[in-house]
């Protein structure tokens, strides 16, 4: 059986207008960092996967962090979707550079 990378990409949109709103976004935040997934920009946040069965147990570990409020949304596209991204504007960002298809950095 052939395995495919798979690529998942979180967006979300959560209130911070209180200070309570404010640590349930950190606390978002920091727990997609712990699951592996970098910033690719201002509320969007990308993470490799080996297949698409890890997908789906890191969809389910998600659930346990996932905020009350706002608006979250999670896609998974292979990694030759990702790389037939066109970027219009800007560029990849170093850490989206240096990391590629790996799952994993040894600094």
């Amino acid at each position: 059986m052939k395995y495919k990378v798979m690529r998942m990409i979180c967006m979300f949109d959560l209130p911070v207008e209180t200070s309570e709103e404010q640590r349930i976004y950190r606390t978002f935040r920091k727990n997609l960092i712990k699951e592996g997934f970098i910033m690719m920009q201002y509320s969007v946040y990308i993470r490799t996967c080996p297949n698409r069965g890890y997908c789906t147990r890191l969809e389910n570990r998600m659930q346990k962090f996932m905020p009350e409020k706002g608006n979250v949304r999670i896609i998974v596209i292979t990694e030759k979707q990702y790389d037939d991204m066109k970027i219009f504007v800007g560029s990849k960002s170093e850490t989206e550079k240096s990391i590629g298809a790996e799952r994993m950095i040894i600094i």
